[in-house]
């Protein structure tokens, strides 16, 4: 009679961690339930309460050791990359003006027609260079971007000439020469 009621306890026991495993979905529980089920074996075959104790604890560590890695592998859901995600960080063309607050917006990416807002809430105008940061449903998400490298800061003496050659047009001007960081040849516009 004392081993079918230690084994009653063990098996209501189990029952109590596939309830809270059921709740939590964390696969950790329910590896003492398969460990209190043998517990609750061995209490019905008379075994010695220390014997049905370590029987659960070895049972419950070997298998959350075991089987849990090999759960959580299966029951990962992987997301499946699109071609549609291929057009994330690509650069892409605002066909039609973007306005987030219109709801308006359309871009041509990696060849495709999208639908488009700015991430910042900006208006973007049409024939604008933007980069694509991420989808949001079937929309792109932009900013723009410039697409012409910041030019290098100017010496004086750079900066004197390029503003020489603006007016070149109107005057000559024998005397100024470039400085020697500007790759441009001056002899086209001086007379000689």
């Amino acid at each position: 009679m004392l081993g079918s009621f230690g084994a009653m306890v063990w098996l209501i026991l189990a029952v109590g961690l596939v309830i809270v495993e059921s709740i939590t979905v964390e696969l950790v529980c329910i590896w003492f339930a398969i460990g209190s089920l043998l517990a609750a074996l061995a209490a019905y075959v008379g075994a010695a309460f220390w014997l049905q104790l370590l029987i659960c604890l070895v049972t419950s560590i070997a298998v959350l050791i075991v089987g849990r890695p090999l759960l959580l592998d299966k029951l990962t859901v992987r997301r499946q990359a699109t071609n549609a995600d291929r057009v994330v960080g690509q650069l892409g063309m605002v066909t039609q003006r973007i306005d987030n607050l219109q709801q308006t917006g359309r871009v041509s990416a990696n060849g495709l027609d999208w639908a488009a807002r700015s991430e910042y809430g900006d208006a973007i105008p049409q024939g604008v260079p933007v980069e694509v940061l991420r989808i949001d449903g079937v929309k792109l998400i932009v900013r723009p971007v410039n697409p012409y490298p910041p030019e290098e800061e100017k010496t004086q003496e750079q900066e004197a000439y390029v503003s020489a050659q603006k007016f070149s047009h109107l005057y000559t001007t024998p005397d100024v020469t470039p400085p020697p960081s500007l790759d441009t040849d001056v002899s086209l516009h001086r007379e000689e």
